[in-house]
């Protein structure tokens, strides 16, 4: 079993913005159910590896019940992203209010969204539903180096969604593009970026440092308003990373809709994730980089 380290880190306090009920209170509270529902909103991959099918999966295999609003059709596989097609707004819509009319979602993870209005549109339906738990995954480049939102849409994603979320997922670039920032290459310059990543108005930011290959460990840091957290974790060596990103904000979202808090979702869905990279090279899927495995032996044990 992978073990995650965490160190609490000196860094820069946040300075508050909005009210104290968005944005300080996500690590007091808990939701339990004794039927965890966890809402996915986000693109399809065709390949499977990554976007809603990788979403459905962690959810599934961390004990959650997983539902799902597709936000675009993307033509996929383990090579690259060949096209991109978005749902028309209106039934986007009509699958959000499906779900939470009838189904008590308790946390929703957000992927991929390609454009401002269907982004405009979730912001919208979040505030109207209010689930207990948001987690944003700033989607932006695919793992083959795609382009899945366009650059208009940034600062919609900014102003609208992200000061929303309980938890948002970057990683480096994505981090950087958001704060207008060069991607850093190294720990001082990642760590340099959490002051302008709390400004974004997110309660709570994991910056994802797996890109930076300097060592042997993979680092994140969780970022929240007055204290930042140092994740450590092995390194594990392997192409088979498609989706990677996309299945730990939705085990996240999974963990905290069965009333973990927030540092604990976090924990285990870090742990879940090694674990199913370190099984990835067990499945033998594309010409590319293949998916993680996301139904590993003993992964009933991540909970």
């Amino acid at each position: 079993m992978s073990n995650i380290i965490v160190t609490p880190i000196k860094a820069p306090l946040a300075t508050q913005t909005g009210s104290p009920e968005t944005h300080f209170s996500v690590t007091d509270r808990a939701y339990a159910s004794s039927t965890p529902i966890v809402l996915t909103i986000a693109g399809s991959d065709s390949g499977g590896g990554a976007g809603i099918q990788a979403d459905i999966k962690a959810i599934s295999a961390t004990g959650g019940y997983a539902c799902s609003v597709i936000t675009a059709i993307t033509a996929q596989n383990t090579l690259g992203v060949s096209a991109i097609f978005p749902i028309p707004l209106e039934y986007v819509e009509k699958q959000l209010d499906a779900v939470f009319t009838d189904l008590n979602v308790v946390a929703v993870k957000v992927g991929m969204l390609a454009e401002s209005g269907i982004i405009n549109l979730v912001a919208a339906k979040i505030k109207q539903y209010q689930p207990a738990f948001l987690v944003v995954d700033p989607v932006m480049v695919a793992t083959s180096g795609d382009l899945l939102l366009e650059v208009s849409a940034i600062s919609t994603l900014k102003t609208e969604l992200l000061p929303l979320a309980d938890i948002i997922t970057p990683n480096l670039s994505e981090g950087a593009a958001l704060i207008g920032v060069d991607t850093p290459d190294n720990a001082a310059d990642m760590l340099n970026m959490i002051t302008g990543l709390r400004q974004l108005g997110a309660a709570t930011i994991l910056l994802k440092g797996g890109h930076l290959e300097q060592d042997e460990n993979s680092n994140d840091l969780l970022i929240f308003p007055e204290q930042v957290h140092h994740l450590t974790a092995k390194r594990i060596h392997t192409r088979n990373t498609h989706g990677t990103g996309c299945s730990l904000s939705s085990a996240i979202a999974s963990y905290l809709a069965q009333g973990h808090d927030l540092l604990r979702a976090v924990q285990l869905g870090k742990q879940y994730i090694s674990e199913a990279i370190a099984h990835a090279d067990e499945l033998s899927i594309g010409k590319g980089h293949g998916p993680i495995n996301h139904f590993f032996s003993g992964h009933a044990d991540v909970r």
